[in-house]
């Protein structure tokens, strides 16, 4: 039976913890090996794939991660939406590290994957909106703090971005990443529905006047992850409910 519905697991989310009857699926695709075989399994009555962004034990950089592969794996296993985790850098003083963010728009100054290399086809990027609300309402009755509507930034990595950068971005977005923007516009070439739930790890560069460090960031990712996991299965039973629909 095709699963319907997929979480694409950031920096520190491991969504194969909570899942029952767990199933590793090996799935070829014409774009290589994904980060990880997605795994198959149930939260509560919910049927979900998960696959690990940067793979098994966090082995795969921002920069290497296969993502025509990664999402081609997923419509394999017949997913129609997608809740990506993802962590992030604030870019405004109000939005402060560990609280969440739904993104409603992206914006990417660099190349994107596609799927279209060899043929002229225009995507209109997009995130979806119903599931976007839906993660909001649930957050927030789970007593989270969350920001629901912002613009995510994507920036190449691995390298954290310098000051300058930061302050050109921070006029046009109010998040910063290294992965959302080419799942979500892989998803829309696709027609899977894609929404993200970020965690607000840090402030970025040069937002304030303390000293940025890929030693803190990591240390508030796997804390924060821990309030994602705790919201997941009710993240999962609204969105596979509102699913029947796409």
């Amino acid at each position: 039976m095709p699963v319907r519905l997929a979480v694409i697991g950031g920096s520190g989310l491991d969504l194969s913890d909570f899942l029952a009857g767990i199933a590793a699926k090996r799935i070829p695709t014409p774009y290589g090996d994904p980060s990880a075989d997605p795994v198959v399994g149930r939260v509560g009555g919910v049927d979900v794939a998960f696959l690990a962004r940067h793979g098994r034990g966090h082995a795969v950089p921002p920069h290497r991660i296969n993502h025509r592969a990664n999402l081609w794996a997923l419509k394999e296993l017949g997913v129609r939406q997608i809740l990506a985790t993802s962590s992030v850098g604030s870019l405004k003083r109000d939005i402060p590290p560990g609280s969440l963010a739904v993104p409603d728009d992206f914006l990417c100054l660099w190349a994107l994957p596609t799927f279209h290399d060899d043929k002229v086809v225009h995507v209109t990027p997009a995130l979806d909106d119903g599931m976007r609300k839906a993660i909001i309402a649930v957050s927030r009755r789970k007593g989270a703090r969350v920001r629901g509507k912002a613009v995510y930034a994507q920036t190449l990595g691995p390298r954290l971005e310098t000051k300058a950068e930061i302050r050109l971005l921070r006029d046009y977005a109010d998040v910063v990443g290294m992965t959302m923007a080419s799942e979500a516009t892989l998803a829309a070439e696709i027609g899977i529905a894609y929404a993200c739930l970020c965690t607000v790890d840090n402030y970025a560069h040069g937002i304030t006047a303390k000293s940025l460090t890929y030693t803190d960031i990591v240390s508030a990712q796997r804390k924060n992850a821990k309030s994602v996991a705790r919201l997941m299965p009710s993240l999962l039973d609204d969105l596979a409910a509102k699913g029947d629909n796409v």
